[in-house]
């Protein structure tokens, strides 16, 4: 064991270095404490110290006793900082709204958004805009677009991207035309092509359409040729999507996914070391759970008691929670049925302590509009089951957002498939609907690529939609066949309906990011 005064040597020059001036008491302290530990812990022990005590922004940098007693406590605490938590369920309406600086080239964020359901009218065209600029910023530094320097020094670029006004500016015929623009009917029956500096009216009877969901309201490359104020699109195609490490070198260290810490945990060392450990650690998805349905309730009591022993991380219950439609006694229905819950949970101590309940209502859930994001359910209808399990009980928005250690996740409660089937201009000839809105989904970088009048969204509140920069899981809860993808480093998963798929769900593990088919067995007859 080193002696104390070779110790504080060593913790003396360490704040010395980082411009600190320690009192002796202090650094006596400091000593006394990492004197049990080895050369190594020691020394990651001071970092952290230093580090911390540099975030603090001190008025002077004398160092008292009390300010070494305060950071070590903060620091030796589960060995995380005191912006870092293990498991976050972020609500919909606190996502940070992030501006491009086309500038500087980066990512900042806006500090004065506000919370506002019903602004003005100019975020009506704003929260699309930003959308743009997104997905342009994204389209031009693509491989595909990027200038390229020939070894005579001459810049060339492989496809000219184009803006509208520069084609609505020329009087003649325009060959080999590539524009990036917001699909859309701005006169009904007429497709038109709209970017911040125009519209242009589409001629697609000769289009190829190339793998994707196209709908109105989504944006896509056009290629064609224009010719007396028509582009005539040979080749219709969604945007190139960008993986989370090509996104992270324009963010830098800037907290884009939401919660408390102003960082970005995904790059903490902490966390990651957590998360790695926890071999075992899974989260449990379940959708269309419908806790009036004695059936759904008894496979319920199974899950549970199979789960007991070994705690997952986290279930996470996805809405309608009543099978039957929605009616004048539905808030009353729901709050019983959840109380019954309450009491399912309550004889399984050691998962009622050990992980998360949480909750994400569906569209027939009480008790808002039908607009994304939508509100969690209210606590007069949650009171008695968060009375009975306590603070293990988390009610969410839909879509809702979850970051566990360095990993995040982007949740919804739709009926994608549907929607997006349904309003395509052009159903897919061959290849997969999940792959299809698995590529639309990430090359849109929204949850909702569709008109106001199909979904309706809060203007202020489309960050909420927000997957980009891509996040490491997108769990979509649909009816359809439940289904499993994985795109560009990033796994878009559907559980499928609880009770009409024979009881089954997904179950995601963080350490090794895996996702894995479950199904609760049936009864012996």
């Amino acid at each position: 064991m080193t002696d104390l005064h070779t110790i504080r040597l060593e913790v003396n020059n360490a704040f010395k270095l980082s411009g600190f001036t320690i009192r002796r008491e202090a650094s006596n302290f400091v000593a006394e404490q990492l004197s049990p530990l080895s050369s190594s812990e020691r020394q990651k022990m001071i970092d952290k110290l230093t580090a911390h005590l540099l975030r603090q922004c001190l008025s002077q940098p004398v160092l008292e006793k009390e300010h070494l007693e305060t950071a070590y406590r903060e620091c030796s605490s589960f060995g995380l900082e005191e912006c870092e938590t293990v498991l976050n369920v972020i609500d919909a309406f606190s996502i940070p709204k992030i501006n491009y600086d086309s500038e500087r080239n980066r990512f900042t964020k806006d500090v004065n958004s506000g919370n506002n359901l019903y602004p003005e009218p100019k975020w009506k065209a704003q929260y699309l805009i930003d959308r743009y600029t997104l997905i342009w910023q994204r389209t031009v530094r693509n491989k595909l677009f990027a200038q390229e320097v020939l070894p005579s020094g001459v810049e060339e670029n492989r496809f000219r991207l184009r803006k509208i006004e520069v084609l609505l500016s020329s009087s003649s015929k325009i060959d080999e035309v590539i524009v990036l623009g917001l699909l859309t009917q701005l006169t009904e029956g007429k497709f038109y092509l709209e970017d911040p500096t125009g519209s242009v009216l589409l001629d697609m009877t000769q289009t190829r359409y190339h793998s994707g969901l196209f709908t109105e309201n989504s944006f896509v490359l056009a290629e064609g040729y224009y010719d007396d104020k028509v582009l005539h699109v040979m080749g219709l195609v969604l945007p190139p999507s960008e993986s989370r490490a090509t996104s992270l070198s324009y963010f830098g260290n800037l907290n884009t996914f939401g919660g408390k810490s102003k960082t970005l945990l995904k790059k903490s060392q902490n966390l990651l070391k957590i998360e790695q450990e926890n071999e075992d650690g899974m989260i449990v998805f379940l959708s269309d759970v419908w806790f009036d349905n004695l059936k759904v309730m008894a496979k319920l009591k199974t899950l549970f008691s199979g789960y007991n022993d070994f705690p997952p991380i986290a279930f996470v219950f996805l809405g309608e929670f009543l099978s039957c439609p929605y009616g004048y006694e539905h808030s009353i229905q729901l709050k019983a049925a959840l109380a019954s819950l309450g009491d399912l949970i309550y004889q399984f101590t050691k998962l009622k302590e050990a992980c998360k309940f949480i909750f994400i209502p569906g569209r027939g859930d009480p008790a808002a509009a039908n607009i994304l994001p939508r509100p969690a359910i209210p606590d007069s209808i949650t009171q008695d089951i968060r009375n009975k399990v306590g603070d293990s009980v988390i009610f969410a928005t839909n879509p809702c957002r979850i970051q566990y250690c360095t990993q995040e996740f982007v949740l919804i409660r739709q009926d994608l498939v549907t929607k997006m089937c349904r309003n395509s201009i052009h159903f897919p000839e061959s290849g997969d609907i999940p792959d299809h809105l698995t590529k639309t989904l990430l090359s849109q970088c929204t949850l909702s690529p569709l008109s106001l009048g199909v979904q309706p969204v809060y203007w202020k509140h489309a960050d909420a939609l927000s997957l980009y920069p891509m996040p490491d899981l997108v769990v979509v809860a649909d009816h359809f066949q439940p289904y499993t993808r994985s795109y560009q480093d990033c796994q878009v998963i559907n559980p499928g309906s609880f009770p009409r798929t024979e009881f089954s769900f997904k179950v995601y593990i963080p350490s090794s990011r895996t996702v894995e088919e479950s199904q609760i067995p049936k009864e012996d007859t």
